[in-house]
């Protein structure tokens, strides 16, 4: 019997399907049986098993966030996350599995993006991992080493940019040849959704009208830029056939775009961040250059964005909850961007935060229930990435990927408290309800009663 063996013994077991009392046995990193105690003892638990006690929690599968940036290097400065550091702030938050983007934009070409992702991840990463693929161009080439990844290494997803020129920003052109590749082998394209152009043309106008600071970075990627490149994506992908995941819908009229093309395309798939849920544009209007802390893009909208996200999160119109974690520090990186909204770093932190902050927020307060928590950030992202049921639910033969949590206790977030090393945190003073008991990756405790448990770099590719 594997020394990773164990009983979790007295919860309440919640999928994407049912909230059932149930326990668990554990065993070589897997789900052995769920049930009573002598449903476990029927199907070979041996007597002795150690118990972990989860008795007035819920046992929730451990959760997947399909948008993370662990490793961002950019043209001016890189994201200050790692492997390491945001791995460990995963798990500290009930996560279990991150999905990563091998390529920045910045590479000569495809292999040498994997190489550095594989580097950077490789012993680095105490959760498990997953990687869509970033393309920004198209040729024979980048076709023949695409190929050779969905063939040799299994990826089932790619990620192109219609913004951020000259880096990332796809043509139109282009973007029809991935999206016909897409098709021909089955895999599902993650498209960040604002217009090239647009964008920096607002941006200019603003800037040399005097608005520099950062509460006009939203004026210069308003909706109508992300609803048009949403229109974009999906005409293309209603043309080619090719399987669409619109990320970090952030807005009402982004939304209302990808809605006009259901039934039109392929398995449409929509996500939202957590971030667009619980902060709006007042964030990057506090004075004195504060508001930087807030700047990402797509921006952080209008509280009737916000119930619009909630209401199609709950229904099913949004299928996943994720975070686009990218953070930065405040000094010496979001400072760049001072008398230049438009030079200040996009992105902030979440990974950690996500799901106390759906769980306190979302569940509690009742817009969100707990299997459809699990849904949208556990089972679909597994079930959209091919990574089911190996990941995202609870169930003999699934990894033992547990996240446990105690609804007891009250206590508000600050970031002398969590596990990134930023030196602000985005979400500083939210109420959270709860914590988690513990966070198993295959088996082991990773954390328990908010200390981490286990040697760390244990996480693989998956």
């Amino acid at each position: 019997m594997s020394s990773d063996a164990l009983w979790i013994r007295g919860g309440t077991v919640v999928t994407a399907e049912s909230e059932t009392p149930a326990d668990l046995w554990i065993a070589d990193g897997t789900i052995r049986a769920v049930g009573t105690p002598e449903a476990l003892s029927a199907a070979g638990m041996p007597p002795g098993t150690p118990p972990l006690d989860a008795a007035g929690c819920l046992v929730f599968p451990g959760f997947i966030d399909p948008h993370v940036h662990a490793h961002l290097p950019l043209p001016a400065t890189s994201a200050r996350s790692t492997y390491a550091n945001t791995s460990r702030a995963a798990l500290y938050g009930g996560t279990t599995t991150i999905m990563d983007f091998a390529g920045s934009g910045l590479e000569p070409d495809l292999p040498t993006a994997w190489s550095a992702w594989r580097t950077a991840a490789e012993g680095q990463s105490s959760c498990d991992w997953h990687w869509h693929v970033t393309v920004t161009h198209w040729n024979a080439r980048v076709r023949r080493h695409l190929e050779r990844l969905v063939r040799e290494e299994g990826v089932t997803s790619l990620k192109i940019y219609l913004a951020y020129k000259p880096t990332l920003a796809i043509s139109d052109e282009d973007l029809y040849q991935v999206l016909m590749f897409a098709n021909a082998f089955d895999l599902t394209v993650l498209c960040h959704c604002e217009n090239a152009a647009l964008v920096p043309a607002l941006q200019r106008r603003l800037l040399i009208a005097g608005k520099t600071g950062p509460e006009w970075h939203e004026p210069s990627r308003p909706p109508m830029v992300e609803a048009e490149g949403v229109t974009r994506f999906l005409t293309f992908a209603a043309a080619t056939g090719a399987r669409p995941y619109v990320v970090h819908v952030s807005s009402r009229e982004a939304l209302d775009a990808a809605e006009r093309f259901r039934g039109r395309v392929r398995d449409l798939r929509l996500e939202t961040m957590i971030h667009y849920l619980l902060l709006d544009s007042t964030c990057t209007a506090r004075p004195d250059f504060e508001g930087a802390k807030w700047v990402l893009s797509p921006p952080l909208r209008t509280p009737d964005d916000q119930a619009a996200l909630w209401a199609a999160l709950a229904d099913g119109r949004i299928d996943t909850l994720a975070t686009d974690h990218c953070p930065f520090d405040y000094e010496g990186q979001k400072t760049l961007g001072r008398g230049d909204f438009s030079k200040i770093p996009n992105g902030i932190g979440g990974v950690e935060e996500r799901i106390e902050l759906a769980l306190t927020h979302g569940v509690l307060a009742k817009k969100l229930t707990a299997r459809r928590l699990v849904e949208v950030a556990s089972a679909n992202p597994a079930k959209i990435f091919g990574l089911y049921p190996r990941k995202g639910t609870i169930a003999p033969g699934s990894d033992a990927d547990l996240a446990i949590w105690d609804p007891a206790g009250e206590r508000t977030i600050a970031n002398a408290t969590q596990h990134l090393g930023t030196d602000y945190n985005p979400y500083e003073g939210l109420p959270l309800r709860g914590h988690f008991r513990a966070v198993l990756l295959r088996g082991t405790p990773m954390v328990r009663d908010g200390r981490f448990t286990a040697p760390e770099g244990q996480g693989i590719r998956v």
